[in-house]
């Protein structure tokens, strides 16, 4: 067992809701799992009562409660009770870094006004010394009266010498104010755009404020270099809330080498609390050194890096995604290209050659028709077995939804998603193209796989959240009634193993996780409640009672 755990300590769980008792620990190395009902997500053997694990973490055997006690009488032995055991939770994408920044800085989300905004970045920067820059994520004008971008000017009487920076909820826009854009070397002014990206202008050409998708690097490179004890401490705290919601595994979408190095310091010290399948950031320094030295595993097998994140595209909510045709409601505006085709079919070639598993985000039906042709083009012969993965596949051209399942593709989506974007997105697209958005049961009909996931912390990192929302396509208060786009929900048990075992296939770790099958990993999740059997309108509510890896506890629920 990993020595970071104190495994055999009383559980915080209140004794009521486990109705169990650990019993006495023996000298043996096994352990014997119990509960009312233990679902494995194997087809062979769905629901047991019984799992029994050794001291490193492999499952050895599971069956009838009673037969496992008698086959290994020494064993240790953990009562679940009445709860319900469930494989460990994947989040297929998300950002762990970004989780924990978004602890440290100032959290804007759900905010209903500029007026909140400001409010809330004066009591964060009570605390900041002197000259330091105000940092916050979260905004979006989508849920302002107004729903119109900010300005600099919104921030200025507030703050006009300390620079703030604010990235929108989506990360694919920031907001400045005029302290921040004085900092930048580049003169801001005029009419030209940096490639891939936008600076919203006034009709006299003066920034406003707001930079979207590749703009934003102007305000970032803008401002001094972050330490490593604060990356490592971002890493630590998004991993730690991680399992704290039910996650053994994250797929952390774009890790540059620096990130992949801070991992490695926390994996070699034994303080990975689960597993990271790092997705190299672009075609930058994590990409070469992955093609110098092969791909990356690291001895514990709680780190790994064997993927490329690309961005093919922006975000709907700022008008960034790609698109065949004009946006509904802003006519002349096609979104953007933040990879041109023949750049991405570069660095795609580049990364097969590597042997590098290629994922790229794409969210407009312009987007995601030049990422499959890309991918066609990369295997014009066809794969099996690539598990190549489109990030998002928000919005599909009806020709092009089949298309993921004839090349082989993984739909890699986030379904809280669909119920953040809801009450906008058909204005951004109109009732045509809407049938093609967040289209997960016409992709999983069509022999595509998903891979589910909440791209946090652009959404809660909480994963319950998502098998909620792809359950019932509605808001917490049920709102639309019968969910909206209803033809496109999924099952309980379609939205669990997609955060379980389509997950771990799309990290090529089905032989390792996703299932609680002999030989893998004792990774699980105990839950109070069984999400198989409670209505899909409880999903949300579930009780996360404790996260195990390996074996080991790694996280616990506090007493009432």
């Amino acid at each position: 067992m990993r020595n970071t755990v104190k495994r055999w300590s009383m559980t915080a769980v209140a004794a009521a809701v486990l109705a169990g008792v650990w019993l006495p620990a023996s000298a043996s190395d096994v352990t014997v799992l119990t509960a009312a009902r233990i679902h494995t997500m194997d087809t062979a053997q769905p629901r047991v009562q019984a799992m029994a694990f050794d001291d490193t973490g492999r499952i050895l055997a599971l069956g009838d409660a009673a037969e496992l006690r008698s086959r290994y009488p020494q064993a240790a032995h953990l009562d679940a009770g009445d709860g319900t055991v469930i494989p460990g939770l994947i989040d297929a994408h998300g950002h762990v870094a970004g989780l924990g920044l978004a602890q440290m800085r100032a959290q804007l989300a759900d905010t209903a006004s500029k007026d909140e905004i400001v409010q809330r970045l004066r009591e964060f920067a009570r605390e900041l010394p002197p000259g330091a820059w105000l940092l916050g994520r979260g905004w979006d004008q989508n849920d302002w009266p107004e729903q119109r971008f900010p300005t600099a000017a919104d921030l200025d009487a507030a703050f006009p010498d300390r620079p703030v920076w604010l990235e929108r909820i989506d990360g694919h826009a920031g907001w400045a104010n005029s302290a921040a854009m004085e900092v930048v070397e580049r003169d801001l002014t005029g009419d030209w755009q940096p490639d891939g990206g936008r600076i919203e202008r006034d009709a006299q050409g003066q920034p406003t404020g707001v930079f979207i998708d590749s703009a934003a690097a102007l305000i970032d490179s803008a401002m001094p270099a972050m330490d490593a004890d604060t990356a490592e401490r971002a890493l630590e705290l998004g991993m730690r809330s991680a399992v704290e919601h039910g996650l053994t595994g994250v797929h952390d979408a774009g890790v540059t080498l620096s990130q992949l190095r801070g991992y490695q310091a926390l994996a070699d010290r034994n303080e990975m609390p689960l597993r990271i399948y790092a997705l190299a950031a672009g075609d930058g320094d994590a990409l070469e050194w992955i093609c110098e030295n092969g791909l990356y595993a690291h001895d514990d097998g709680r780190l790994q890096m064997r993927a490329l994140k690309l961005y093919v595209d922006g975000a709907l909510g700022s008008r960034g995604a790609a698109m065949i045709q004009d946006y509904h409601d802003d006519a002349g505006n096609r979104g953007l290209l933040l990879t041109e085709p023949a750049a991405l079919a570069g660095i795609v070639e580049r990364a097969q050659g590597c042997g590098v598993q290629v994922a790229t985000h794409a969210i407009g039906d312009r987007g995601n028709r030049v990422v499959l042709d890309a991918y066609a083009q990369a295997w014009p012969e066809g794969s099996t077995d690539h598990r190549w993965r489109i990030e998002h596949a928000q919005i599909l051209a009806p020709q092009d939804l089949p298309r993921l399942a004839e090349l082989n593709v993984i739909a890699s989506m986030q379904p809280t998603h669909a119920t953040s974007d809801m009450p906008w997105a058909e204005e951004r697209v109109g009732p045509e193209r809407i049938v093609g958005a967040y289209a997960w049961r016409q992709l999983r009909d069509s022999g595509a796989r998903l891979a589910l996931g909440s791209d946090f912390p652009v959404e809660s990192v909480d994963p319950r959240l998502g098998l909620f929302a792809a359950a019932t396509r509605t808001d917490a208060e049920g709102m639309p009634a019968g969910g909206w786009l209803p033809q496109e929900k999924l099952t309980a048990f379609e939205a669990l193993r997609g955060f379980t075992l389509d997950a771990a296939y799309a990290g090529f770790a089905e032989d390792e996780v996703g299932s609680l099958e002999v030989g893998k990993r004792a990774d699980f999740v105990l839950l109070a409640q069984d999400p198989l059997a409670i209505s899909e309108q409880q999903l949300r509510d579930l009780t996360v009672l404790a996260t195990y890896v390996d074996g080991d506890e790694v996280y616990r629920a506090p007493r009432d």
